[in-house]
């Protein structure tokens, strides 16, 4: 890719950026949310075009006029914001467009069910073809979503945030997968936020900054501190800048909470001032203990004590007017309305506060959004811009912002950094520390162990819809963590 710019209204996604990729490796492309990194693969598989620039492929200049056109040539995509048909089953995405025909032209769908089937076979992929994709987990569905790009026999693969919503099990499968297509010669585009992941599997890394291409260089030339100064401009030392705070009286009281198998007899205390850290494995209950508490699907038994008050919490509602908040783990499903603005989004929860007699106070919207445009660093070029034409991370910063606006007494924040480049990562993290000594308490639940380490006061872990154990600041280390997370201990010390 020569000389690619693209411009949006108001922005300038990219300027003059170059890319070369080579067969049978794997080049990792880094940089801050909004760097440009995802609209130059979306240009690359024909979703985007170019102002301006051109695309050599296989030695000849080539237009990539449209996502079908790009799969023709051998290049396919798989997206950070999943997109499936969930209606449909999981053999009908997968060959979603270029299904099997037989007499008559018709679909064969036992030809269909029969490929999928040897394709997962092939590539070690446990689910049933005929199971309806709304039925799938976010990593099956991401699963899916890599054995659909598979299955073109693409010559390039992009993927961008592959790994942002599967347990680390599936990392390990899906990093076997690739070293497979580099021996047959495929080449993969990765885009990641986990550092580690970039150095076990980069042949390449480019890193790019405001839309700019900085640097490409080998992944052997560079270690974590080197990659994060390309990818901001500066060092960046404190990536969990974790501040002390006073721990004030119990504002949440949790006690033998049930829903089902995945929340059974959760008990705990939260403090104001505390930021208190969920680990455990996908699955083990942790976005489930937050969901309950808010009110998503109502606890079947249990008790809840806000300020040392009995709260019943059946709805979202009754959980804001108690004060609480939550940012939920999939901010596509459950956060972002993409039809509206940067400004609609971020004050819709708290309208009741600016809205007396039913009259919008307007300018006093427009007002405390420019402040957590401010306070957040948020990369847009107005409060009237759509959120969907926003980065990831710039779209995690307006949910973040949505909830401060209600100030709430207790945040519950649900993979707080998912998709988020490093600098966005570290703004986040002061904030989060800064709410801590404001008197705010947080309940943090994260699948990143170092984040979990680095901001928590308190550890939890959760394993199989119990808490397997707590832990202190102090004691905590990534091996406990697992130890409880895996129930391979009963052992470890507990706070």
């Amino acid at each position: 890719m020569e000389a690619i710019s693209k411009s949006f209204p108001g922005v300038q996604a990219l300027q003059d950026v170059d890319l070369v990729v080579r067969e049978g490796t794997v080049h990792s492309l880094m940089g801050e949310n909004g760097a440009g990194k995802s609209t130059l693969m979306k240009i690359l598989a024909g979703i985007y075009q170019p102002t301006s620039g051109r695309i050599m492929f296989e030695g000849r200049e080539v237009t990539v006029d449209g996502p079908k056109a790009a799969i023709d040539m051998g290049i396919s995509m798989i997206h950070q914001e999943l997109s499936p048909v969930p209606e449909m089953m999981v053999a009908e995405n997968i060959y979603l467009g270029r299904e099997p025909r037989g007499r008559f032209g018709l679909i064969s769908y036992a030809q269909m069910i029969k490929q999928t089937r040897e394709l997962f076979s092939t590539w070690g992929i446990s689910i049933n073809p005929r199971r309806q994709m709304k039925a799938l987990s976010v990593a099956q569905t991401q699963m899916v979503e890599i054995a659909k790009a598979i299955s073109t026999d693409a010559k390039i693969i992009i993927m961008d945030e592959p790994t942002s919503a599967i347990p680390e099990r599936e990392v390990e499968h899906l990093h076997r997968i690739i070293d497979v297509l580099r021996g047959k010669g495929v080449a993969i585009v990765y885009i990641t936020h986990k550092m580690d992941e970039v150095f076990t599997i980069s042949d390449e890394i480019t890193v790019f900054r405001d839309g700019k291409h900085v640097a490409t260089k080998p992944a052997s030339e560079l270690d974590h501190q080197k990659l994060i100064t390309l990818m901001v401009g500066r060092e960046l030392t404190h990536l969990f800048p974790k501040l002390d705070a006073e721990m004030g009286e119990v504002v949440l009281s949790v006690e033998n909470l049930n829903r089902g198998d995945l929340v059974k007899d959760v008990s705990f205390e939260l403090r104001r001032g505390e930021i208190l850290g969920f680990a455990g494995l996908m699955g083990a209950g942790r976005t489930e203990v937050l969901e309950t508490l808010f009110g998503i699907t109502p606890a079947e038994s249990g008790e809840i004590r806000i300020a040392g008050k009995k709260v019943d919490i059946r709805t979202p509602q009754d959980a804001i007017r108690a004060d609480l908040a939550l940012l939920t783990e999939d901010r596509k499903k459950t956060g972002v309305m993409g039809v509206l603005s940067v400004r609609d989004n971020m004050s819709m929860a708290a309208l009741p506060r600016y809205s007396p007699g039913g009259f919008l106070q307007n300018r006093k919207i427009n007002e405390v959004c420019q402040q957590q445009r401010k306070a957040l660093a948020l990369k847009t070029p107005s409060l009237g811009q759509l959120i969907r034409n926003l980065s990831g991370g710039n779209q995690q910063k307006v949910l973040i912002s949505r909830w401060l606006l209600t100030t709430p007494d207790i945040l519950m924040i649900d993979e707080p950094t998912r998709g988020i480049d490093v600098g966005a990562k570290s703004e986040i993290h002061r904030l989060m520390s800064m709410l801590a000594q404001e008197g705010k308490a947080i309940i943090m639940v994260s699948s990143e162990m170092p984040e979990v380490l680095g901001m928590s006061d308190r550890l939890l872990v959760m394993h199989e819809g119990r808490i397997s154990g707590e832990l202190s600041r102090a004691e905590a280390t990534q091996e406990k963590i697992m130890e409880l997370a895996t129930g391979t201990t009963g052992s470890v010390a507990t706070a």
